[in-house]
């Protein structure tokens, strides 16, 4: 991942946290990029030329404005096509690689200079050992989730709802890319409507509802002391407002 991609995935993770953000931080105040210069600015203004942020609104104090942006649906998705679990595994490939090149010249290197550089050798190997640990567990749940994913929904379901296995998938993903375990519908539903341009949020209610009922899909209330942001978007089942989806079993 070039340094433009990076910063620009680091800054969409911090805005898909949730609701709205300054796009640049400011002293100890929090914001999607680092304070503003010539490459921040740019990788900013790509991303809202894109489509990836959107501002919500705007405040000026004297002579200084302050944007306010969220990230959109698809910038969720440009995050999740770039921190996949696939990327952990290239990691590791990378690393076996080196490792493979370059450990015989690296002993034989420390063998002339035992006396000098021990101390730095156990430190290294130490390190390496830590890393190749961490890597080994990540990849163990990457394969669980992707194991995970790929369990079928029961055929009843599958059949009437030709949108569940996209909107499962879609679920997974968020969580494997580390984003909160909570998809505002309004999001499951703009991914839903790329794939099925008939979809209705009538039917989108009415499907979630079953896949709920399956135990597929959990539906989760909306907490805030306001309304949901979108309201046409809630789900009302009796006194609960129902504004979120995660995966379930």
């Amino acid at each position: 991942m070039d340094k433009v991609t990076e910063i620009l995935v680091e800054a969409l993770r911090l805005g898909a946290e949730g609701g709205e953000q300054r796009l640049y931080r400011t002293g100890k105040v929090p914001g999607l990029f680092a304070a503003r210069n010539s490459l921040t600015a740019e990788i900013a203004a790509r991303a809202l030329d894109d489509g990836l942020l959107e501002t919500v609104r705007t405040e000026t104090k004297g002579k200084t404005t302050t944007e306010w942006v969220r990230v959109t649906s698809k910038g969720v998705a440009y995050l999740l096509e770039h921190d996949s679990p696939v990327k952990v595994l290239d990691e590791l490939r990378g690393l076996l690689q080196a490792n493979q090149d370059g450990i015989p010249n690296w002993i034989a290197d420390s063998q002339r200079q035992l006396a000098e550089l021990s101390q730095r050798l156990t430190g290294e190997v130490e390190t390496m050992g830590r890393r190749l640990e961490s890597l080994a567990g990540r990849v163990m749940e990457a394969l669980k989730r992707i194991d995970h994913l790929q369990s079928p929904l029961p055929e009843g379901i599958a059949g009437a709802l030709p949108w569940a296995h996209a909107a499962v998938e879609y679920l997974d993903k968020r969580q494997r890319s580390g984003l909160p375990e909570r998809c505002p519908l309004p999001d499951l539903f703009a991914h839903l409507k790329d794939k099925e341009t008939g979809l209705s949020i009538a039917d989108f209610h009415s499907g979630l509802r079953r896949l709920h009922d399956r135990g597929r899909v959990r539906l989760l209330p909306h907490d805030g002391v306001e309304g949901p942001p979108e309201p046409e978007f809630a789900l009302l089942d009796g006194a609960a407002v129902f504004y979120f989806a995660a995966r379930g079993m």
